[in-house]
């Protein structure tokens, strides 16, 4: 017999099935094995089996070993294998590390094992006398130890007894040590004090029972916040289990999965696992083992969940659908929602994309009847959703206020915090302030790496990329026309979060952004410290505007709403509105009235007139009417073709051999396209690369052409020229 292998090399050239003997090993498909590659020892993924090979038998080499003792990919997965490679034009092996912990790859991690120490069976019924001296009370005092606990670690024992009179119990056979496999637990702090005598409203049993019993398996479960979808979700995932089934939950953001955990803990116990890549490694793969031997019947994580190695799955739920971080954009690059119903479909099960604000594309697809539309648009216990008071900053300015706050944000900051209630203020960037520039000159400091501005921290008094990573000192002077005018540009995290501590120097003020958050359970934390009451605000990115429940917060301060909102790019208006609404949706979530204060230079764009009153079907229906006229998604697949490489000239002449190949199918085939052109990145260069780019928008025959495109990128490709394909990209940076 034959096993069909794909070695772990990420490499084009031998990403292609090697055909190896099984020799003396019995094994599946999915086993991971140890296999001869060249002069090398090498792991492999077995993805089938042949009792017959092409290959000359004399070049038919032997499987060393297999590395694990069942399958660790199972049929699913093999032929979710092959959908993510031809969907997206994948390498075999980069879909396949997807599936496991990526430090299994190279024994990186193993199980944790203590020593335990037991009685053995044969001396618990002799009376003690027989095998232990009266004297000898050291012994006894470990015999009659085990005997009340059944099982004790070594550790645990040398601490409290004698360790030569456990060595001498052992030596004679009266106690037995085997090792015992440790889970390491994610978040085995949060306590489970979360009430569960919940009374679903009519908006949420309307919901539960329609995902139920309806014969359609996939829905859009639009929700306004707080209308209580979490709930709905946990009442659909019990009736799951209750049949004999898994679950998977996905979440957006990292920071919101331990109040997930927390809340699915307390409703389903150890039956639930964690997976995101904020675990430790070891977490990680005891969490992944657990779902595999079916420990845990319940996946919640973020985007990587989706991966879960659940087997007769029953529902499939994915929160705030709307988010861009479902969406791969490194290599291997893919779509959660694709990949989710792939595996509703293989598993006839349920699926619920939920959201307060569902993407544009998501709820087209109920009026084209591909998604079924459950509504709930009241808050819970009939909770008014916060009023939203816009200002315009341009008067503010004119008045002479200059400052990061208006006179109203202010006005509402103190009366807020004087009433004992918390607040959050949101800025979506992070840092003390966006560029540092020469007033004399015109000198913008920028990365030496990438095509893009320095940010200032002034915490560590250093410029960051934050593309690269790269750190630089802070301008003293002009390193252009030596002037000592140096000014700073829009403020960030950082800058907002200093200035309200000088606002209030008696009251915390917390930041939560990606520089605060880089430490293992750093979510965690600083959500816990403004739950616990210990801050009054909490200043942050996009990270503050999902799904968090604080009770106590009853403004919401969004310092600057335009800042998505003049990027070029068709979805700026959505993800403006999106953000509004989501943030604004911490505010008044419990008995106390919420307020959300809006900051803005364009007071009166489309966005903040649908955003004020809550009119989702209103923006809907405005922005689909755009889309339908330009033919942006969902009329079309827009397609980039990205090129980078080191060398300029090499990305330039890639780009047109692969465009002149598009172009040419483009003449023969012109109802396919809305849109064809070659162009530079608007980020002409990131880690030293020069980047070009190809967009398209595709109306017709996608698959066809969508095909053309991936063979005109496999035929013209140069060495050293990195090539990727972005099927509706989330940034066309």
């Amino acid at each position: 017999m034959y096993a069909k292998v794909i070695v772990d090399i990420s490499n084009s050239e031998v990403d292609k099935v090697f055909d190896y003997d099984l020799d003396k090993y019995d094994l599946q498909p999915g086993y991971r094995v140890i296999v001869p590659f060249g002069k090398n020892e090498i792991e492999g993924y077995i993805i089938g089996i042949s009792e017959t090979t092409d290959c000359p038998k004399d070049k038919i080499k032997k499987i060393i070993k297999p590395i694990d003792n069942l399958p660790v990919i199972g049929k699913e997965f093999l032929e979710l294998m092959e959908f993510m490679r031809r969907k997206y034009h994948l390498r075999i092996v980069d879909v396949l590390r997807l599936f496991i912990p990526a430090q299994m790859r190279g024994d990186r991690v193993k199980e944790l094992t203590r020593k335990y120490a037991y009685v053995n069976e044969e001396y618990l019924l002799l009376p003690v006398d027989n095998f232990i001296k009266p004297t000898a009370i050291a012994q006894r005092e470990i015999y009659q130890y085990l005997t009340e606990v059944k099982s004790a670690s070594l550790t645990e024992l040398n601490e409290n007894f004698s360790a030569s009179a456990l060595r001498n119990l052992v030596a004679r056979g009266i106690v037995s040590l085997t090792d015992k496999q440790l889970r390491r637990v994610p978040y085995s702090q949060t306590e489970d004090d979360i009430k569960t005598d919940f009374v679903l409203s009519e908006d949420q049993n309307n919901a539960f029972e329609t995902i139920c019993n309806s014969d359609f398996n996939k829905f859009l479960l639009h929700g306004v916040t707080g209308s209580g979808k979490t709930e709905v979700y946990i009442r659909c995932i019990s009736q799951v289990i209750k049949q004999g089934k898994t679950a998977i939950m996905l979440v957006p953001e990292i920071s919101l999965t331990p109040q997930i955990l927390r809340t699915f803990r307390t409703r389903f116990g150890d039956k639930v696992a964690l997976l995101h890549s904020g675990l430790s490694v070891g977490e990680r793969f005891d969490e992944w083992q657990r779902l595999l031997t079916g420990e845990a019947v319940i996946a919640v994580g973020a985007r990587s969940a989706i991966f879960a190695p659940l087997k007769n799955i029953g529902i499939i739920i994915i929160d705030e659908e709307h988010d861009s971080s479902y969406n791969s954009e490194s290599n291997p690059r893919y779509f959660t929602s694709e990949v989710a119903e792939f595996r509703q479909s293989y598993n006839d099960c349920k699926i619920v994309y939920g959201s307060a604000t569902p993407s544009i594309e998501s709820f087209y697809r109920t009026e084209i009847g591909e998604l079924q539309l459950i509504k709930m648009p009241k808050r819970v216990k009939s909770r008014p959703l916060p009023d939203i008071e816009v200002v315009n900053m341009c008067e503010e300015l004119y008045q002479g206020n200059n400052g990061v706050f208006s006179e109203k944000l202010q006005d509402e900051l103190f009366k807020c915090i004087k009433a004992g209630n918390q607040a959050i203020i949101f800025i979506n960037r992070r840092g003390y302030s966006s560029f540092v520039m020469c007033k004399k000159c015109g000198y913008v400091a920028k990365c030496e790496a990438c095509d893009v501005s320095l940010v200032y921290h002034k915490d560590e008094d250093v410029l960051k990329c934050h593309y690269c990573n790269n750190r630089y000192s802070m301008l003293d002077v002009c390193p252009n026309c030596g002037s000592e005018h140096i000014r700073q540009g829009y403020v960030g995290t950082q800058k907002v979060a200093e200035t309200l501590q000088e606002m209030f120097p008696n009251e915390k003020v917390l930041r939560m952004d990606n520089d605060t958050t880089r430490g293992k359970d750093s979510h965690l934390k600083i959500l816990s410290e403004f739950a616990s009451g210990k801050a009054k605000i909490l200043v942050g990115t996009q990270m503050v505007a999902k799904g968090h429940d604080f009770p106590n917060v009853t403004l919401v301060g969004i310092v600057d709403a335009d800042m998505s909102l003049h990027f070029a790019d068709f979805r700026s208006a959505e993800r403006t509105y999106q953000l509004i609404t989501q943030v604004a949706g911490r505010a008044g979530r419990d008995d106390k009235v919420g307020k959300v204060v809006l900051q803005t230079y364009s007071p009166h764009h489309y966005v903040y007139k649908f955003a004020l009153t809550n009119d989702y079907m209103g923006f809907y229906k405005k922005e689909l009417n755009l889309r339908e006229v330009t033919k942006y998604p969902p009329f079309s697949k827009l397609v980039r073709i990205l090129v980078q490489s080191e060398d300029e000239l090499k990305a330039q002449q890639n780009l047109k051999k692969i465009y002149d190949v598009i172009n040419e199918f483009a003449v023969d085939h012109p109802d396919n396209f809305a849109f064809l052109s070659a162009m530079k990145s608007p980020m002409k260069k990131i880690q030293l690369k020069y980047r070009v780019q190809i967009l398209m928008r595709i109306v017709k025959n996608e698959d066809e052409t969508i095909s053309t495109v991936y063979k005109a990128i496999d035929d013209n490709v140069d060495k050293k020229v990195s090539c990727f394909v972005e099927i509706n990209p989330n940034s066309l940076y």
